[in-house]
C-alpha cells in the first residue's frame, strides 16, 4: 500500500505545473486513492463469485468422480415447468416422492447431481440464473422428503444443453426440465 501511494504522489508530481501546491498533490493523490479503493472493492467481489463458482466445480467433481448409476428426468410424461417458472408442479413432488422412497429403500451411499435446464427464450445469464433456480427447488423438496443436502450437488445449464429443437412449442417444453444424475 505504501508504495503504491508513493507511486501515486511521484506521478502527480510529475504531471503537476512546477509552481504545485502540496493541496493541489494531496487533493489529486485523494481522488487517484479513491479510484483505486473503488477497483479493489470490485476485484474483492469478483474473486468472491469466482470462488463461489470454484466451489460449484468441486461439488460438481466430487460427484463425477462417482459410478454413474441412473439419471431421473422431470419431463418425461409431460412433467415440465412452465415458462419462466421454477416451482415444482404436483406430478413432479409425487415424482420426487417416489425417488426418495426409491434411494431410502435401496438404502445405497448414492449422490445426486441434479441439473437444471430452460429452453431458449430469454437472455442466456437469466436462463442459467433460471436452471439454477430449478434444480434448487428439486434439491430443497428432496431434503423435505429426508435426502441428506451434503449428497446433493445442483448445478444449472441453462438453455446449453437442450433435450429437444427449440423451433417448437413442444420442443421447448421438453427443454424446461431438471434431470437428477444418481452416482455411487
Amino acid at each position: 500500500m505504501y508504495l503504491r501511494r508513493l507511486m501515486l504522489v511521484a506521478v502527480v508530481i510529475i504531471m503537476a505545473p512546477g509552481c504545485a501546491s502540496k493541496r493541489y498533490v494531496d487533493e489529486n493523490v485523494a481522488r487517484l486513492e479513491a479510484r483505486l479503493d473503488q477497483q479493489d472493492v470490485r476485484l474483492s467481489e469478483l474473486t468472491e463469485t469466482s470462488q463461489q463458482a470454484l466451489q460449484r466445480a468441486t461439488d460438481a467433481g466430487v460427484l463425477a468422480q462417482g459410478k454413474f448409476l441412473y439419471t431421473v428426468v422431470l419431463s418425461d410424461d409431460g412433467i415440465t415447468f412452465e415458462t419462466d417458472k421454477s416451482a415444482l408442479s404436483g406430478a413432479a413432488q409425487s415424482r420426487l416422492r417416489g425417488l426418495a422412497g426409491d434411494l431410502k429403500a435401496d438404502n445405497r451411499n448414492v449422490y445426486l447431481e441434479i441439473q437444471g435446464h430452460t429452453d431458449s427464450t430469454g437472455p442466456t445469464e437469466y436462463n442459467r440464473q433460471l436452471g439454477w433456480q430449478r434444480a434448487e427447488s428439486v434439491r430443497r423438496y428432496l431434503h423435505t422428503q429426508g435426502v441428506a443436502l451434503g449428497r446433493v450437488a445442483t448445478i444449472s445449464y441453462g438453455e446449453d444443453a437442450p433435450a429437444e429443437a427449440n423451433d417448437t412449442r413442444d420442443g421447448r417444453a421438453k427443454n424446461r426440465r431438471v434431470e437428477i444424475v444418481v452416482l455411487n
